[in-house]
């Protein structure tokens, strides 16, 4: 069933704001976006101000999702500071959440970091992530996963780019999520994985044109808002950089661990390098560096060319103290594999490259122990 803008429109009506009037009247909605049962816009308020309108923004979204036919309600708080103006005040120490796995000894009060809450029946969130982009990431994290699974492990695979979803292309997965009792996504399972794409909500084609609280609020959402079941490990397929998502991950979850994915050349090694740092930064563990791209592979001949250079990977883990995980080829087969939704490791599960990845998923799940142990 289509949804209209109209509708939505109808439905804010009805949620006053904290200054009294309907929402619809307050001059702080953005364009809204609706269609095919999916409605996203934000809420663009002063910072000062953003703590009161969060509860006109739950109310909003409850607003919306009861209209019938939404099957998904995207809605952000836009917060932003008046130049000159100072900061917002943290919020009380009284207001602060005491969720299950809420870990505040470890950050100080107020922290964003001190909102973290685990996942109920995930044993391990690990987030892998460059520092650029076209390094393989996605076809990494996609191939670890199913890695993690020939291991025996209950394993869930979550991309988070939010502006250039790749795991619909590389599983071949092109079905909408499916909505259970309780009005959560549930995720589409492929390969023995439950795999959720922002990538699976839109077209293909479409430019995702999202400020950042608005990546911050889907991202959330396909963490908490999805019926993920019991899992050992839920990969995280991370946009490059280190910018909202990334934040936003390791803000809402402990995460318990990192891999960095770099090829061996200068230029990647650096931004690979601003990755780890931030991680670090956040209190993640960094459980390796992943050297893809790292040799190219002739298919007729089997002669091996270093095109990018050879080791800069394996150096730089040395340099910084943290595992080096391994080294994956540039080889047409992964490629191939890759582009027809039949990623290597199961179409191929008895070749090279396959022990390749199953190798860096077992010296994952040695870094991921004590917490996959105590699942």
């Amino acid at each position: 069933m289509s949804v209209t803008q109209q509708q939505v429109l109808d439905a804010l009506k009805q949620v006053k704001t904290p200054r009294g009037v309907a929402l619809v009247d307050a001059n702080v909605l953005s364009a809204i976006t609706a269609g095919d049962g999916k409605v996203f816009f934000s809420i663009n308020v002063e910072a000062t101000e953003a703590r009161a309108w969060e509860t006109t923004r739950a109310q909003a979204e409850a607003a919306v999702r009861a209209i019938p036919g939404v099957t998904l309600a995207m809605i952000a708080l836009t917060a932003e500071r008046k130049a000159g103006a100072a900061p917002a005040a943290p919020p009380p120490r009284a207001a602060q959440s005491t969720a299950a796995g809420h870990r505040p000894h470890q950050h100080p009060p107020g922290s964003p970091m001190s909102r973290q809450a685990e996942i109920p029946g995930i044993s391990a969130v690990i987030a892998v992530a460059s520092g650029k982009g076209g390094v393989g990431k996605s076809t990494t994290a996609l191939n670890l996963a199913l890695g993690l699974r020939d291991l025996g492990l209950k394993v869930g695979l979550l991309d988070a780019d939010i502006y250039g979803p790749s795991v619909p292309r590389l599983t071949g997965l092109r079905d909408k999520p499916a909505l259970s009792a309780d009005r959560k996504m549930v995720p589409l399972e492929r390969f023995g994985l439950s795999i959720m794409s922002i990538g699976f909500l839109i077209e293909e084609d479409r430019a995702m044109v999202w400020r950042g609280p608005m990546v911050m609020q889907a991202l959330t959402q396909m963490l908490r808002e999805v019926a993920w079941g019991t899992l050992d490990v839920l990969v995280v397929d991370m946009p490059p950089g280190t910018g909202d998502a990334q934040l936003t991950l390791a803000q809402n979850v402990p995460l318990k661990g990192a891999v960095i994915v770099s090829t061996p050349q200068d230029l990647s090694l650096i931004d690979a390098r601003r990755g780890l740092a931030m991680f670090r930064q956040v209190n993640v563990p960094v459980l390796g560096i992943i050297e893809n791209m790292s040799y190219f592979q002739c298919p007729h001949c089997g002669t091996r060319s270093d095109i990018f250079g050879h080791g800069g990977a394996r150096h730089e883990a040395e340099k910084l103290g943290v595992p080096f995980l391994g080294e994956i080829p540039l080889h047409i087969e992964i490629r191939t594999t890759s582009d027809e939704g039949k990623p290597v490791v199961a179409s191929a599960p008895d070749g090279p490259h396959a022990a390749i990845y199953r190798a860096i998923a077992s010296a994952v799940r040695d870094g991921l122990k004590d917490a996959v142990a105590a699942a």
